[in-house]
């Protein structure tokens, strides 16, 4: 399970760290993990863990990814998030027909 999660967030990090600025990579960063935090949640709910297992859950995931994304957040400024976003949106302003 935990070389699955890792191999899930390398490949991203390593395409992100290539494509975007330096400034955008942390905005991005911390949307990929809430993202990963999203679908560990997901999936510890389809599998119904038990709660009190000494093993580690799919929620233990979750919630290992959910806070690197808010440190990742808190690390990177909001200029360095709304510049993400606006080159989003130029993005899809240009590609449009």
């Amino acid at each position: 399970m935990f070389a699955l999660f890792g191999a899930v967030t390398l490949f991203p990090v390593i395409l992100l760290i290539r494509l975007l600025e330096p400034a955008l990579v942390l905005p991005a960063f911390s949307i990929l993990l809430f993202a990963e935090a999203a679908i560990a949640a997901i999936v510890a709910g389809l599998v119904r863990a038990q709660t009190n297992s000494a093993n580690i859950t799919w929620w233990d995931f979750a919630g290992a990814f959910t806070f690197m994304g808010c440190a990742a957040a808190i690390f990177g400024e909001p200029d360095q998030a709304a510049l993400f976003f606006e080159e989003e949106a130029i993005a899809r302003a240009n590609s449009q027909p």
